[in-house]
Formats: structure tokens, C-alpha cells, sequence
């Protein structure tokens, strides 16, 4: 991949340079704040949509696009997403982490994969996910108490009772579910969408970072756009930005605290 901007590790590659695994794998490290990190990966064409023509982000990806992608699953704690984003895009549990990111994780003590959290209001686990799979991550569902006791006794009945976590009356409280899920030492947190998990992490201030790959499609129709729901506006600016075959792979972060 060639480098267009890197102000995150200038010593690994100058912008016109080239960028190897490694130096890919210490460009997109997380940060060693002592808190949680959440950052999300989404990919969008050139006209903003966030799917291909068949609703499915995996239409639009690119050969770039799915490198970093397994970087930045590899480098997780757990994937955050929707459970309804889950539903459509047919989410399987995690495989385990491979090369170098295994190897550094086996060494801190950490699981081979990432988990997998859920988020929804009515704690409903999607098919795919409901039953355990040989040597793949678990699941976890982040709800709230407006679930209902039934709905949350059947999560706890699938998933087990210690990984249904309860964050919020009404609606799900992101930053005391991720504040949840660090207690669980997983502080290193990939949001994978949908559109509107991405807008109300941003939203409540949840959101530290965007990895968000811009693909060199034209798709038109309606898709939708990688962040829906309540107004944002949060500024996040680019630190690094890699090209591919057209593929623009960009990370950004949050200006303010």
C-alpha cells in the first residue's frame, strides 16, 4: 500500500512510500491511553453509500479494504455491532487472530479471538449466532432493562447468563457498556456498524476513532450512508491515509476529549 499521509508513525513510512504488514500492523495499533479505545472500520463509495446494489457491504469491499479489515479484527479485544447489522450482513463468531497480532496477543495473555457484542434494545440473538462453533470467539449481547425479562432470559439461555450484559433502562448506554466490556478486559473495542450504532457512538462521545475506506465505485440508488440517525456533529480529521488500486484507506480521530 502507498502511503499519502502519516502523521501517526512517520518513522514507519513517508507519504509517496510503501507499507509492509508490519508497518501496516504498527500504523493501525491501538493507543496506550490506560482507558477503553473505540474505533470503527466502515467502507462507503464514491457517491456515499455504505452498501452495494444487494443492501451487503461485502458488494462493495475491495482487496484492500478486506486486508485491513482483518488487521483491525485482529488487533481487537471484541467487535462491536448491531445485532440487525449482524442479521443482514449473515455475522458468523470470529475466527482466530493469525500471524504476528496471534503471536503479540498470545504473549499479553489474551484469547486467540476477539469476541463478538451485540447490540440491541430488544436482546434478540441473531440465528447464525445463536449456537457455540469449534474454535471460533464468543458472543456477548449488550441490551438494556426495557428488553424485558423474557427476551433476556432467552439471550442468557443461548448465550449463557454471565454474557448478557445490561447496560440501560430505555436504551443501551454505549459508554457504560463499553466501560462493560473493559471491566471484562476487553478495552480495545471494533465497531463494525450498522449506520445507526455508528451515529449514537459518536453521538454520547464514544467514539475515539473512524477507519473508513473509500472504494473507486460509483453505485448510485439509495443506499444508505455509513452514519444515520441523530445529529453528530463531531469532528474527526485524518492521521493516516494508505491507496490501493484506488482504494482509499483512511483513520481518523476525534478532535476533542
Amino acid at each position: 500500500m502507498r502511503v499519502l499521509l502519516n502523521d501517526v508513525l512517520p518513522e514507519v513510512a513517508a507519504p509517496g512510500g510503501e507499507v509492509d504488514d508490519a508497518g501496516l500492523e504498527a500504523l493501525y495499533a491501538y493507543p496506550g491511553t490506560g482507558r477503553p479505545w473505540v474505533r470503527a472500520n466502515m467502507v462507503a463509495t464514491l457517491d456515499g453509500a455504505a452498501t452495494g446494489g444487494d443492501g451487503r457491504t461485502g458488494s462493495i469491499n475491495t482487496p484492500a479494504d478486506n486486508r485491513v479489515y482483518r488487521l483491525l479484527r485482529d488487533l481487537s479485544d471484541v467487535v462491536l455491532v448491531g445485532a440487525g447489522t449482524a442479521r443482514e450482513e449473515s455475522y458468523r463468531r470470529p475466527r482466530p487472530r493469525s500471524g504476528p497480532p496471534a503471536e503479540r496477543a498470545a504473549a499479553e495473555g489474551r484469547a486467540p479471538w476477539p469476541e463478538l457484542a451485540l447490540v440491541s434494545r430488544t436482546a434478540a440473538v441473531p440465528r447464525l449466532l445463536a449456537a457455540p462453533e469449534s474454535d471460533r470467539g464468543g458472543v456477548l449481547m449488550v441490551t438494556c432493562a426495557s428488553a424485558g425479562e423474557e427476551a433476556l432470559d432467552r439471550a442468557r439461555a443461548l448465550l449463557g447468563p454471565e454474557r448478557v450484559l445490561v447496560s440501560g433502562g430505555d436504551t443501551v448506554d454505549l459508554p457504560a457498556a463499553v466501560a462493560a466490556l473493559a471491566d471484562r478486559g476487553l478495552p480495545r473495542v471494533l465497531c463494525e456498524g450498522g449506520p445507526r450504532l455508528l451515529a449514537d457512538l459518536a453521538a454520547c462521545g464514544a467514539l475515539d476513532e473512524l477507519c473508513l475506506t473509500l472504494v473507486p465505485l460509483l453505485s448510485g440508488g439509495g443506499g444508505p450512508r455509513i452514519a444515520v440517525g441523530a445529529p453528530v456533529g463531531r469532528q474527526y480529521l485524518p492521521r493516516l491515509v494508505l491507496e490501493s488500486e484506488g482504494t482509499l484507506l483512511h483513520r481518523l480521530l476525534r478532535t476533542e476529549p
